[in-house]
Order: structure tokens, then C-alpha cells, then sequence
């Protein structure tokens, strides 16, 4: 059995995991473009790690200008198959403030444009997303959660938008009434890829703000979260550090199966160069 490893994807903030063994930096090309940076790889409390930072090396891509394709076939290119990623969200939900951990079981897609799949080209695939994270990596996120003391709230919704500029009050309204708890720009496309890489997912979101809807609250702003964030990001270390040394998760998912059946169009008539475009993923049907 090949060596299980821990793709780590950080988001505001987090630039990097102190500690790593043997840290080295990979350059990737994949089929899809270049990753947001280099890969950094490494091992922490006896578990290899693969750390991206998801905007790039200071912050320098917005959430729409992030080549999620890249960033996620670049993971399987080394080997990864199973991903925490971290990032910041605005609240929804008066019993969720600022500081506090998410773990989000569900994702409302509010994002346009993006590249949310690897498939097209003369190649179509369906893939079930009905429950769009690994629920062995929830649990065991959950798990260091509770071991480390943090407060968190699990079986949340996300709702992904587009961004870069914050939502209107009337927006923030909207998603409260249909019951969301979190506000972000980033977790899709990056978990419908995964899901099409057959990698186990989760996402650890951190509560940085109100958004604009608590009328008590100062309007959200880059220098509170960014201060928050700060505070924030040395328990998100020490969550990785957790999972670590528990990695990997227990119990069985279909994850890692995802492709099975998705697969629509008659191999005889998926283009060569699509093939190869997808080779790493979907190679094998192709034989």
C-alpha cells in the first residue's frame, strides 16, 4: 500500500506549517496550469505532509483568479488523496462568533465563472456530491477539535460566493433565511474537484466576523479579520499538528471511488488529448 499523505491548502493567513522534517518545495505543471505556488513537503509527528498556500506566496490571488484545477491535480500528482483545507468565513448565525471553528457539512454554490470541473473536452462525468465532504475527515478533525479543547460547530452550511467585495446587508439577510451558518469564497470549486479526484475532503473554516448582517457589530473589514485570523491561525496549526498524529482517519468512505459509474461517454470517443489531460485521474477506464 502506497504512503498515506496530508494535503494541507491554507488559506488567509496561513502561509505555511512550522515543524515540518525534511521540508523541501516542489514546482508543479499539471494539464490544467500552474498551482497557486510551490508545494512544500514534509513530514509532522511521523505523517508525510503537503502544504499549498491557496492565494499564493503573499496573498496575491483574489478568490477568482485561484486555479483550483491546478491546485488540486498538482495533490494528486504527489500523491496526496485526502485534504484539510483551511480558511476564513464571515458568520451567519448569532451562536457563532468570531473565533470560533466550523466545520461545514454542506456548501450553497453562489460563485460564477469558475472552472468546477475537471471533464469536458469530449469527456462528460457526473459525480454524486449530495454529501459534499469526507465524512472520516470530519470526524477526525472533530475528534482533535474536541481533544484540544476548541469550541466548534460541525454540521454547518457554506455558502461559497463569488467575492472579492463582501456581501450587502440584503444579500447576508438572504442566506440567513435559508438557513446557512458561514460565508465564504473559496471552498468551491475546490471541494467538486476534489470529490472528481477521488480525494477525501473537508474543509476548516474559521469565524472571523459577523459579515454586515449584525446590526450591533461593526461592518466587517479586512484589518478584523486579518487581526482575528492572526489570533486564529496558531490553533489551526495546532489542529493539523492534531491530526497528524492521528492520520490517517478511520473507517470507510466512497471518496475515494467517486468515478465509479460517473463516467458517460463511450471511451471510444473521448478524444486522445482529453485521455491524457486525464489520465491521472480517469486513466483507468481508458483501458
Amino acid at each position: 500500500m502506497s504512503e498515506e499523505i496530508l494535503g494541507v491548502i491554507g488559506g488567509t493567513g496561513l502561509s505555511g506549517i512550522e515543524g515540518l522534517e525534511g521540508a523541501e518545495k516542489q514546482e508543479l505543471d499539471t494539464p490544467f496550469g500552474k498551482p497557486s505556488g510551490a508545494y512544500l513537503c514534509g513530514t509532522l509527528y511521523g505523517t508525510r505532509v503537503v502544504f499549498l498556500p491557496r492565494h499564493g506566496a503573499g496573498h496575491v490571488l483574489m478568490p477568482s483568479e485561484v486555479n483550483y484545477r491546478a491546485n488540486i491535480h498538482g495533490f494528486r500528482q504527489l500523491g496526496v488523496r485526502y485534504v484539510l483545507s483551511v480558511s476564513a468565513v464571515g458568520s451567519l448565525k448569532e451562536d457563532i462568533p468570531p473565533g470560533d471553528m466550523v466545520l461545514p457539512t454542506q456548501f450553497i454554490d453562489r460563485t460564477r465563472g469558475r472552472a468546477g470541473t475537471f471533464f469536458g473536452g469530449g469527456a462528460v462525468a457526473h459525480v454524486q456530491f449530495g454529501d459534499p465532504v469526507c465524512p472520516r475527515m470530519v470526524a477526525a478533525v472533530a475528534s482533535v477539535l474536541k481533544e484540544q479543547g476548541v469550541r466548534f460547530h460541525a454540521g454547518c452550511t457554506y455558502v461559497a460566493m463569488e467575492g472579492p467585495v463582501f456581501s450587502t446587508r440584503a444579500e447576508s439577510e438572504l442566506y440567513r433565511s435559508w438557513g446557512a451558518h458561514v460565508i465564504g469564497m473559496t471552498s468551491i470549486p475546490e471541494a467538486k474537484l476534489a470529490r472528481e479526484a477521488e480525494i477525501c475532503y473537508a474543509t476548516l473554516a474559521l469565524s472571523t466576523d459577523y459579515d454586515c448582517w449584525h446590526q450591533t457589530e461593526d461592518e466587517v473589514s479586512v484589518e478584523a479579520v486579518v487581526q482575528l485570523i492572526a489570533r486564529n491561525i496558531s490553533t489551526a496549526k495546532q489542529i493539523i499538528a492534531g491530526l497528524c498524529r492521528q492520520f490517517p482517519p478511520l473507517g470507510f468512505c466512497k471518496c475515494q471511488q467517486a468515478l465509479e459509474g460517473a463516467l458517460l461517454t463511450p471511451v471510444d470517443m473521448i478524444p486522445a488529448e482529453t485521455q491524457k489531460r486525464l489520465g491521472m485521474l480517469a486513466g483507468r477506464f481508458f483501458k
